[in-house]
């Protein structure tokens, strides 16, 4: 068996032998009658169209070729009848490989077993691939080499160019859906003089011209309430974001967010409107509100029931329901009981924080339908406006799906003595943390406002029955080789 070396030599000796015939092996301009997908599309028998793809099967059948071409699209069979070329066109033939990408030119037509076909009258090289692809029948197994070289993985694997054509899909369907509800796509900045809109660690750059840092943002939502004030009513951005923050399943330093705002609505207004777009996309792309998830070996480890309405339940109620008698206990007595949890509480750590960590123990890993948290103890989301009737919890939602936090959503904060004090108090009395631009904006007059973000990347994960992060997006981050 040939060595990758061995194999790359003879795909050079080609690549030389492509030149000696007068051909270039890396073709320029060749006019297609767009993506596989669409070609096929056109199809009628005996119509005259022209293509190009990838050639990913090659079957010799001695007086005539049969081979596939394709994209990231679709796929096509191509068939060439040998005896009727020269003989230059032959021998070009003859150094064709798998993974070479091919233009071709002819009539369609359909095989005897139904196959739809182009009988090529004209073919050229476009590409000549130096190195082969993965082995046929198994693809890219490794998840090392599938993350590192996703070409590969796109290449070899229906199975991932069908996860990331429906994650397109999914963004493409998100802006049509918040567009044709009235929203306008922003834009706002991804360098900013403040890490704010959420509690995260940052990433730091430096602008050598200004001689400053900046910070790459972790939310948009500072600059987006500067759009309410400005009097934008309807809004959203499909923006990355960049936290400093460990690798997970579940985490990437360098993640897409949705978020949104809507001038005189409520956080119930927000539920509603995410409700809304998670079911529309689930059934215009996956044609379903059953998410089924699946082993390695095709059986269903676990489904996920979207149908509309749902449940609702106040933050209080289910730490209650959890954890009888948890609120009626001490501080103390609550760091002992999370302890006892296994939990990992540090001495520092306030008495909201440890029953949060019990929240998420008890309530939001083993949550699998969707489930709206609402109302929220008030040091958990500074930027939310307080409950009138009840000003320890805010009026939010944090909506739970598959164990995780899906969407947050919030009527928010538009008082600007009030959101001082609340960013003054999580800042720790460091006024350098306070984005000042924005209380400022804040103190012209910001409308009432719901707002929410939706994390793209776990919401593809949802839909598309993937566990890891890392399987969503194109390129997640590694640690360099060795």
């Amino acid at each position: 068996m040939e060595t990758e070396n061995q194999l790359i030599a003879f795909r050079r000796a080609k690549l030389e032998r492509i030149r000696e015939l007068g051909f270039d092996p890396f073709g320029g301009k060749f006019s297609v009658d767009g993506p596989l997908e669409d070609v096929r599309t056109q199809f009628q028998e005996g119509a005259r169209t022209c293509a190009a793809g990838r050639v990913t099967a090659l079957r010799d059948m001695g007086r005539s070729l049969f081979l596939d071409i394709s994209d990231f699209t679709a796929r096509i069979q191509v068939f060439i009848a040998t005896k009727e070329l020269e003989a230059a066109q032959k021998e070009l033939l003859a150094q064709l490989d798998l993974g070479d990408w091919l233009g071709v030119e002819g009539e369609f037509f359909t095989t005897k077993t139904g196959e739809l076909t182009i009988r090529a009258s004209h073919f050229v090289i476009l590409s000549k691939a130096l190195r082969p692809l993965p082995e046929k029948w198994h693809g890219v197994q490794d998840a090392e080499t599938k993350y590192r070289q996703r070409y590969l993985d796109l290449i070899a694997n229906p199975g991932s160019r069908e996860v990331f054509r429906k994650r397109l899909a999914i963004m493409r369907e998100t802006r049509r859906f918040l567009e044709e509800r009235g929203f306008v796509e922003v834009e706002t900045p991804m360098m900013q003089t403040v890490a704010g809109g959420a509690a995260a660690a940052p990433f730091v750059t430096h602008h050598n011209a200004l001689g400053m840092d900046l910070y790459l943002r972790i939310a948009p939502e500072l600059y987006l309430k500067r759009l309410l004030v400005g009097g934008m009513p309807k809004i959203f951005e499909l923006n990355r974001n960049f936290r400093n923050e460990g690798l997970s399943r579940r985490h990437n330093p360098e993640f897409t967010m949705l978020e949104a705002y809507q001038a005189f609505a409520d956080f119930e207004q927000m539920a509603a409107l995410v409700e809304e777009l998670i079911c529309h996309l689930a059934l215009t792309v996956c044609g379903t509100l059953r998410i089924e998830h699946r082993n390695a070996e095709g059986e269903v480890t676990k489904a996920i029931n979207l149908e509309r309405p749902w449940r609702r339940a106040t933050y209080h109620e289910l730490v209650e329901a959890a954890e009888p008698g948890w609120f009626s206990r001490s501080p103390g007595s609550r760091r002992t009981r999370a302890l006892e949890l296994g939990l990992d509480i540090s001495a520092c750590q306030e008495d909201y924080e440890v029953t949060q960590h019990v929240f998420e123990k008890l309530v939001e890993e083993k949550t699998v339908d969707p489930l709206f948290v609402t109302h929220c103890p008030r040091e958990l989301v500074p930027l939310a406006k307080l409950n009138p009737s009840n000003p320890t919890v805010v009026d939010v939602y944090e909506l739970v799906i598959n164990g995780q936090e899906i969407s947050p959503g919030y009527t928010e904060q538009n008082d600007p003595v009030e959101q001082r004090e609340r960013l003054e108090h999580q800042a720790g009395g460091e006024q350098q943390k306070l984005d000042e631009d924005f209380l400022v904006a804040l103190e012209h007059g910001m409308p009432p406002a719901g707002g929410f973000g939706l994390g793209v990347d776990r919401l593809c994960m949802l839909l598309l029955g993937q566990e890891s992060i890392r399987d969503v997006i194109l390129f997640p981050q590694l640690k360099p080789k060795g």
